[in-house]
């Protein structure tokens, strides 16, 4: 190559990068690749970045919200998928990545396997459990169905709820049952009756199907729904051998539509039934109870106070009286006794009083000017003057001797009046 000396044309990078994604995006028509998801990233925006792969090579890929919204199953690692899109640039970088515009499960295998992934999850979670689960009530007025409103469950829905209940008011919310978004819409549904109020139950459902027709009440959205529903909920998809998440996560799972409708309600027949029986019953239990009473109310009038009532007044009467006398008797007898006790307590008193023993030849002694008594001669000494009080009068003493040995004390005395204070 000859080099010259002058400037040669040139291509921005900007201006290159463009050419390359011309080029490619018009030599590449959208197609569906197949391989294995990896390094899976749902973004805070909702866009959703990730690789597929196979044993040779890995492509960058982008799915934006406005298109994975309507996925029917949640893409995890190690999942095969058939994504359709097209390969373009990404002109900052100068990255060429699959612009993916939808994708599904590569077989059912890996809806199987999507399957059982959240069926596990979810269960690890308690959505399963039976104490969350809420009791129907048994005699509903209103009932909210969440269906296509043009498929052949809604019609075998109404079908059966007239034949059974003709009085029940029924309310359809039209859903997507299948593709893209109906997951989402019956989420929404869900939500919903919830807000209204109005209903006393909810049937959530569809005919048989295919597992991806069937898919979108195996999304993790409407599971959630149902087990944030304070109504409860009936899950009615497919026919007896189907089974969805929305079955495990539901109030009440019944294998069919039809069978939805007859687990809800009762048969208008069978109440009525029931209440004759009741009916029966309560009038059979009344004329039990007439007729005890009529019995308890005849021995009432055979007896003998209603038949003869003045004897029996009089009888009470004297049985008055007898009372009354048995009271006076035994009042008489307390008192008389009362009265015996408390002479013969007088009686004692007397005995103990001073003037009794005084009378019995004993006296009292004591020093003049002193107040207490003389109980030892020794406890007097010569020229001590005392006083004697005797049953009748008192005299005063003097002490002339007193024999320590002998405790004998000679007395001078002198008689003194009984009315004198001054002893």
């Amino acid at each position: 190559m000859e080099y010259r000396d002058h400037t040669p044309s040139s291509y921005t990078v900007g201006e290159l990068t463009r050419q390359i994604k011309s080029l490619l995006e018009s030599e590449l028509p959208p197609l569906w690749l197949h391989g294995e998801l990896s390094n899976f990233v749902r973004h805070s925006s909702g866009h959703m970045y990730f690789s597929l792969k196979d044993e040779n090579a890995q492509i960058s890929c982008v799915m934006w919200r406005s298109r994975n919204a309507g996925l029917f199953f949640t893409p995890q690692d190690g999942m095969q998928v058939l994504a359709f899109g097209q390969v373009s640039v990404y002109e900052k970088r100068g990255n060429y990545q699959f612009d993916t515009v939808k994708m599904i499960p590569a077989g059912v295998g890996q809806l199987q396997m999507a399957f059982e992934r959240l069926k596990n999850r979810l269960a690890a979670e308690g959505l399963f459990d039976a104490a969350r689960k809420q009791v129907l009530p048994a005699f509903p007025e209103t009932i909210g169905i969440i269906t296509s409103p043009t498929g052949a469950a809604i019609r075998d829905l109404i079908q059966v709820l007239r034949r059974r209940m003709p009085s029940v008011h029924i309310i359809l919310r039209p859903a997507l049952v299948q593709g893209d978004g109906a997951a989402e819409d019956i989420a929404a549904a869900i939500r919903e009756f919830n807000e209204y109020g109005g209903v006393d139950v909810i049937i959530a459902g569809r005919g048989g199907g295919s597992l991806e027709d069937l898919w979108a009440f195996n999304e993790e959205v409407v599971a959630r729904a149902i087990a944030a529903s304070g109504i409860p909920v009936v899950s009615a998809v497919g026919h007896e051998v189907d089974y969805t998440i929305a079955d495990f996560v539901a109030d009440l799972r019944a294998p069919t539509p039809s069978a939805a409708a007859e687990l809800v309600v009762p048969e208008s027949a069978q109440v009525r039934a029931g209440l004759g029986e009741m009916a029966r019953h309560n009038q059979q239990l009344l004329r039990r109870m007439i007729k005890s009473e009529k019995q308890r109310l005849a021995g009432l009038r055979s007896s003998y106070g209603l038949r003869r009532p003045q004897d029996l007044i009089q009888q009470r009467h004297q049985r008055v009286d007898e009372l009354t006398r048995a009271v006076h008797r035994s009042m008489s007898y307390y008192l008389e006794n009362k009265h015996l006790k408390l002479a013969a307590l007088q009686q004692r008193n007397r005995d103990l009083a001073p003037e009794s023993i005084l009378k019995r030849g004993y006296s009292l002694v004591w020093k003049v000017g002193h107040d207490r008594f003389v109980r030892a001669a020794a406890a007097l000494n010569t020229n001590d003057t005392i006083a004697v009080q005797f049953a009748a009068g008192r005299i005063r003493a003097q002490v002339r001797a007193r024999d320590p040995q002998k405790q004998f004390t000679e007395l001078f005395t002198e008689k003194c009046s009984d009315g004198q204070n001054d002893l």
